[in-house]
């Protein structure tokens, strides 16, 4: 601009030629012009000074030309000053009081906040960088044990899944106390059935090498030993009981022969010492090992018939001669056949008519009245025991010709003692009397008309 004006004045100084009116013209143009061009600089730079101190205290629009005023909100904002912002929580969540922590800083700043005056404090493994973190489930108390692995083996009678028992017995994290499964399988089946005992032998022998070792098997039966004089107190044939398990255990292949001898060194009591002679007696014998697969027995559905029958007619023929009672009933419930009890009650029946003796009357009498007042034959086996004797009734009069009076005498017993009801009383047949002819009439029947 300067520049312009000493040019100009340059031009006017040097024309002498031309005129005054000329020369006068042209500087007052020359003068015009100089003066709007300073005063849109000077308009310019205020501008550009404006501009930038409104970067410094606000924001100005699109297009640079209008300021727009700043409001003191934006100072104390928390909206990212960027365009699209992270999303996160402030600090990744470190932030703040009150607060956690950043996920995963507890390791990282495991050896700035370690205090050395920890006990578990270990400066050599922190400088190695040798840390290694893993996850440690707690193993199980004995109570906890004791609680659930009952539940375990009685829900295991109920549906003998070998499996699913083991399933069970994982999730307790039983780790060292391995030992506790067949101790507490082996004392609770001694409270249980034949069969219940035969899945007990079933259950240990398909845990083996699983879930128990042969080390704890050893253990079970070592504490089983040593505490056969408690248990005798609520088992009274536990030492015969146990030394089927050792004996069954060993022809599993669960514990090696030699753990007789083992046993045999080691107990003290009598007790003890009868469970390891009848453990060491079962496996001594011939075909011991082939033996032992059926020492508990065959379960009551799996026994043929004609078997059932003949132990009913040993048990009572033994009762006729003992009398007790206690046996028979013992010896009945073993046979696990409670919808077969109404055999017992045909062949009692049968057995007094064939005796035709008051005495074998008095004894069936007592033992049926015992077995319906314990609820072991309960009256639907009672009734139909009964019903098969008065539908046979004319075959055994034929081999005994007395015995529809007996049939009487003896229901007329059963009903005073109180166990058989009258529904049964009505169904027994009644004998009619047969008029006979006589050898006078010639061989013909009498008839009897009125005169």
């Amino acid at each position: 601009m300067d520049k312009e004006i000493d040019d100009v004045r340059a031009e006017v100084n040097g024309v002498h030629s031309e005129g005054s009116l000329l020369i006068g013209a042209k500087a007052s143009e020359l003068s015009k012009s100089a003066e709007n061009v300073s005063a849109e600089h000077r308009i310019k730079r205020r501008a550009r000074r404006a501009t930038r101190q409104s970067s410094k205290d606000g924001i100005t629009n699109g297009s640079g030309g209008q300021l727009v005023e700043a409001t003191r909100r934006w100072k104390n904002t928390r909206r990212p000053r960027n365009k699209y912002g992270r999303g996160l929580p402030k600090k990744g969540g470190a932030g703040g009081k009150g607060v956690w922590g950043k996920l995963g800083s507890e390791i990282e700043d495991m050896g700035e906040d370690m205090d050395t005056n920890d006990p578990n404090y270990d400066s050599d493994s922190l400088e190695n960088g040798d840390i290694e973190l893993k996850t440690i489930i707690p193993e199980a108390s004995d109570e906890e044990l004791k609680k659930c692995g009952e539940a375990i083996i009685l829900e295991y009678f109920e549906h003998g899944d070998t499996r699913e028992a083991e399933l069970a017995f994982e999730e307790l994290h039983v780790k060292s106390k391995g030992y506790m499964i067949p101790l507490l399988a082996v004392e609770i089946a001694f409270d249980h059935k034949p069969s219940h005992r035969e899945m007990t032998s079933v259950l240990i022998s398909d845990m083996y090498s699983h879930l128990i070792k042969q080390r704890d098997i050893t253990i079970a039966f070592d504490i089983l030993l040593k505490n056969l004089p408690d248990l005798i107190l609520d088992t009274p044939d536990a030492p015969t009981l146990l030394g089927n398990f050792l004996a069954r255990a060993v022809a599993d292949d669960c514990l090696p022969p030699k753990v007789i001898e083992y046993y045999r060194s080691k107990v003290e009591s009598d007790h003890a010492v009868e469970a390891v002679r009848r453990a060491e007696t079962l496996l001594s014998m011939k075909h011991g090992l082939v033996r032992l697969d059926n020492v508990w027995g065959i379960g009551g559905a799996l026994r043929p018939v004609k078997y059932l029958i003949r132990q009913m007619n040993l048990l009572l023929q033994e009762y006729l001669s003992s009398e007790d009672t206690q046996e028979a009933t013992r010896c009945l419930l073993e046979l696990e056949v409670p919808h077969f009890h109404h055999e017992l009650v045909y062949e009692a029946v049968v057995m007094v008519l064939e005796s035709i003796n008051s005495h074998v009357e008095e004894k069936m009498c007592k033992l049926l009245k015992t077995l319906s007042d314990a609820i072991i034959i309960t009256p639907d086996m009672m009734e139909r025991g009964f019903i098969r004797v008065f539908d046979d009734l004319p075959d055994i009069i034929i081999d005994v010709p007395l015995a529809g009076t007996v049939l009487e005498r003896f229901v007329e017993q059963c009903q005073k003692a109180g166990f058989l009801t009258e529904a049964v009383t009505r169904r027994m047949p009644t004998r009619g009397r047969k008029r006979f002819v006589s050898e006078g009439d010639g061989g013909l029947i009498k008839d009897h008309r009125p005169l």
